[in-house]
């Protein structure tokens, strides 16, 4: 899938579909893409993605991102592809931008936990 296929999807839920991992054995290379994301290259790049896709999640128009916005590798990015620079880490289309809790679900098939908003006397035990 690469963002230009994405886009004949017209609907967020076709487009999420589409990209969460389903079974896919993926072992995510958080700690060894951290240096690649401190990167003039990627905060510009980061930068520019952000700006096509307007800060929209999944680049639906009008599905605003509330909080940080997530410029997420369409094709998962392996410890491999890190340590050769492979073109898919800057290839703009493998990139869209996400909110947090859709890229849990397209990661992990679940969103964040909705926490309760906490009240007074919520602790009382008795």
């Amino acid at each position: 899938m690469t963002y230009s296929e994405l886009l004949k999807f017209d609907s967020f839920e076709d487009r999420l579909n589409a990209l969460i991992l389903n079974d896919y054995e993926y072992n995510s290379p958080r700690s060894e893409i951290q240096t690649f994301f401190k990167t003039y290259q990627w905060k510009k790049l980061r930068e520019k993605i952000i700006k096509r896709d307007l800060g929209y999640d999944l680049g639906i128009f009008g599905v605003s991102i509330h909080g940080k916005i997530i410029v997420h590798h369409i094709d998962p990015v392996t410890i491999d592809d890190i340590r050769k620079r492979a073109g898919k880490l800057t290839d703009p289309d493998n990139l869209i931008t996400v909110s947090l809790n859709t890229h849990n679900i397209i990661h992990y098939g679940k969103p964040l936990e909705i926490l309760e908003e906490r009240k007074p006397g919520d602790t009382i035990l008795w």
